[in-house]
């Protein structure tokens, strides 16, 4: 706890003078309360352009509420130790959980020098498994709807769904929490602004992931990746709708619905999806996806070999070191960037997983 809730606090620190995603964070609180558009460009006070859901709002309120810099700090200590609570809290052993918070310990700091959401978003994802198998699906809905009101993506934990033993308490309560969540900011600043709010959100993002392909700092995803290193020009689905269905697969198998490690691959396998088949996928993001690589290792029921070892070497170095200080710049700036390269590995273990998933018994013959 004490590790990651100091890299919380330098991570702001390190950021005091440059951190422009919390400046456009705060704002869109105080834009709420001015009824300006939360999605227009705003160069006197941050560069780039708000891409979160107006519900965002709410969340960065106590933040932005404050004077900037203490703001910034407690918001990167805040989205630490939520994470960190929610690997804690989560229903894995305490081996797993170690594991995962020493593994992933240098992609979360990556990730809080660029203040993201994602880190929140990955706390958010184990929490909706955590809650699924307690039966207590009105929590488990209830982190699922935050998330996808702040990044669309965040709607990828209904991926549990089927795990649910109250399928008809979890439709209702997802449903429930998605009008109630809605119009909180409401509250403030008012049904039509909100409404308003909404709309251009939608349409920012349809712009948006019309830009990714083109920007070197985004589309860090194995659609960025196939795309960069053959130089061929098509459409997305080609690669989405094959690795939907890969995801979805393994939902077939329902006799495996009673291992913990099947479902936990699952969880594992969501978590990587997210940043594989998404074009909006930065480098920050891959605390997300690294979490579901460290899950992925300790869910097997097997002893992991020298081929996994191997990958989760390749995954730390090439994933999680290549954007800081510690790996080769040029390497970073010729190699790993333009061709988003930090996928790879990620990919490379998402594909291994499917067909461990769709092939192996997950029973715990220790049990």
């Amino acid at each position: 706890m004490g590790l990651w809730l100091v890299l919380g606090v330098i991570s702001a620190i390190a950021k005091l003078n440059h951190h422009n995603n919390f400046a456009i964070f705060r704002n869109v609180f105080w834009h709420s309360l001015q009824g300006k558009s939360l999605y227009a460009y705003y160069p006197e006070e941050y560069f780039d352009h708000n891409v979160y859901g107006p519900f965002f709002s709410a969340i960065i309120a106590p933040f932005a509420m404050m004077p900037e810099i203490p703001g910034l700090v407690l918001w990167c200590a805040a989205l630490s130790m939520f994470m960190y609570w929610t690997v804690r809290k989560s229903s894995f052993t305490d081996y797993q959980k170690i594991f995962i918070l020493w593994f992933c310990a240098h992609e979360l700091l990556t990730a809080l020098f660029m203040q993201q959401f994602n880190i929140a978003i990955a706390g958010i994802m184990l929490l909706s498994y955590h809650f699924v198998k307690k039966e207590q699906d009105q929590w488990a809905t209830f982190f699922i709807v935050i998330g996808f009101l702040v990044k669309l993506y965040g709607i990828v934990g209904l991926a549990f769904f089927l795990f649910s033993k109250h399928k008809v308490r979890y439709v209702l309560s997802f449903m429930g929490w998605l009008v109630v969540l809605s119009c909180i900011p409401m509250l403030y600043s008012g049904v039509e602004y909100q409404i308003s709010q909404y709309k251009e959100w939608i349409e920012c993002l349809g712009s948006k992931n019309a830009e990714n392909g083109d920007s070197i700092a985004q589309n860090i995803s194995l659609l960025g990746l196939v795309h960069r290193t053959s130089g061929l020009q098509f459409s997305d689905l080609f690669i989405i709708l094959p690795g939907m269905a890969l995801f979805a697969t393994p939902y077939l198998r329902i006799k495996q619905y009673a291992n913990e490690g099947f479902k936990q691959t699952i969880l594992a396998s969501a978590l990587m999806f997210i940043c594989l088949f998404s074009t909006g996928t930065e480098s920050s993001g891959y605390i997300i996806a690294l979490t579901g690589v460290a899950i992925w290792f300790t869910a097997s029921p097997w002893k992991r070999g020298r081929i996994d070892v191997a990958l989760m070497v390749f995954a730390f170095i090439l994933t999680s070191l290549s954007p800081s200080d510690l790996f080769p710049a040029y390497i970073r700036k010729e190699w790993v960037q333009p061709y988003a390269l930090k996928a790879l590995p990620v990919a490379i273990i998402w594909f291994k997983l499917c067909y461990e998933i769709m092939t192996k018994d997950y029973k715990d013959t220790k049990e």
